[in-house]
């Protein structure tokens, strides 16, 4: 029978020892920290093109399908100079949050938000770090924004005979170029969203910053029947300073805009949809415009709403005005037996373009994004995309 000794079990069995400095000594021991997650730092991206420019990236659903990554960012593009980077896995679109929501929807906010977008990213290696230990992203990106944060408001005012705008604006004092909103109970400006004590941005596009008060004061009395305001509470605008954004409509609550854009949804008939697309000068415009015309009486097109002289925006939910006629009726064409169009008035176009935003900011599927209290989206249709890549 084979026996062991107390020497013939060490070395079998040999002694492990803990020094506090070095920590354990036995590899098969050591512990590894789980990564922390208040080390993930999401990062905004700001990126401002030019009209008709692109952004200069693709967006694509990664390979697990879950997420979307930024692709083929372009040398010298609002992209790269926006500090956006390959691999880069997106949280936020403009301020709201994305990462559960379709891919053909984020591609429509993207092309449809004018010439500025925010991005609220994670790296690559930190958005997997992340998942791999359950980090809650809708908070995450949230927490990034830091305390008091709030959208911005643009709110539409409409005089009243009696009680005018309800509003006055005073300087704010020791700061040039700042001013406070006061508001009148249940007044005008009260009604469409405005709060006294907000700050104003800018007043039918024009950013009060750039303005004397007697500027402002000027501009104010030459007001017609309605004026549209951009207003942001002293919270938001101290956190948006603290994130270093400027506060811009694109990223704003919309409160009562008019002119609202339409969306028609149009299903081929005998003799077509009803309608000619013709691309013309309007008078004033520096640039052609498509414009929808002869709609013919009991068309699949005027079943729909179509009016004689409206212009055309969208083209299935993708922007059509900065493309070339032909180029608009291959989409079309290749729409098969049904398209959706969106179309807005003349003078509906002449409103934004005032405002210097896109009339498709605030419309997915020809309806206006309507936001909660808590700012949240209170009508998310769910849409399967077709597309796993798209350039912006």
């Amino acid at each position: 029978m084979r026996t062991s000794t107390g020497c013939q079990h060490e070395m079998e069995h040999p002694r492990f020892t803990f020094n506090p400095k070095e920590g354990i000594d036995n590899p098969a021991l050591v512990i590894t920290d789980d990564p922390d997650p208040q080390s993930l730092v999401p990062r905004l991206c700001h990126l401002t093109r030019l009209e008709g420019q692109s952004f200069g990236f693709f967006l694509r659903m990664d390979q697990s399908g879950r997420s979307f990554e930024v692709r083929d960012v372009e040398p010298w593009s609002p992209a790269k100079r926006g500090g956006l980077r390959d691999g880069d896995r997106v949280l936020e679109v403009n301020e709201e949050y994305v990462h559960n929501v379709d891919f053909s929807k984020v591609v429509r906010k993207i092309q449809s938000c004018g010439l500025h977008l925010f991005l609220l990213v994670l790296r690559r290696d930190e958005y997997e770090e992340a998942v791999s230990v359950g980090v809650d992203l809708q908070t995450l990106a949230k927490s990034s924004k830091g305390d008091g944060w709030s959208r911005p408001r643009l709110c539409h005012i409409s005089r009243h005979p009696e009680d005018g705008l309800g509003m006055t604006v005073t300087s704010v004092e020791g700061q040039k170029g700042q001013f406070t909103v006061n508001t009148v109970t249940d007044g005008p400006a009260e009604k469409a969203g405005v709060c006294t004590g907000d700050r104003l941005i800018w007043i039918n596009g024009v950013t009060v910053s750039t303005l004397t008060h007697a500027t402002l004061s000027r501009t104010v009395k030459r007001i017609g029947d309605s004026v549209t305001v951009l207003v942001i509470d002293r919270e938001g605008e101290s956190c948006s300073v603290r994130r270093r954004t400027p506060v811009l409509p694109e990223v704003a609550e919309c409160r009562g805009l008019p002119h609202a854009a339409r969306t028609m949804r149009l299903v081929k008939g005998p003799d077509g949809y009803g309608f000619l697309l013709r691309q013309e000068r309007l008078a004033g415009a520096q640039r052609k415009v498509h414009v929808l015309r002869e709609v013919d009486e009991g068309s699949p097109a005027e079943a729909e709403g179509m009016e004689d002289g409206d212009l055309l925006l969208a083209v299935n939910g993708t922007p059509v005005e900065s493309l070339e006629h032909d180029d608009i009726v291959k989409e079309i064409r290749r729409s098969g037996d049904k398209v959706v169009l969106t179309s807005i008035s003349i003078p509906g176009r002449d409103f934004y373009r005032e405002l210097g935003i896109s009339p498709l900011l605030f419309c997915e599927d020809g309806r206006p994004t309507i936001y909660a209290q808590d700012g949240e989206e209170t009508d998310r249709p769910g849409q399967t995309g077709s597309h796993v890549s798209q350039e912006l």
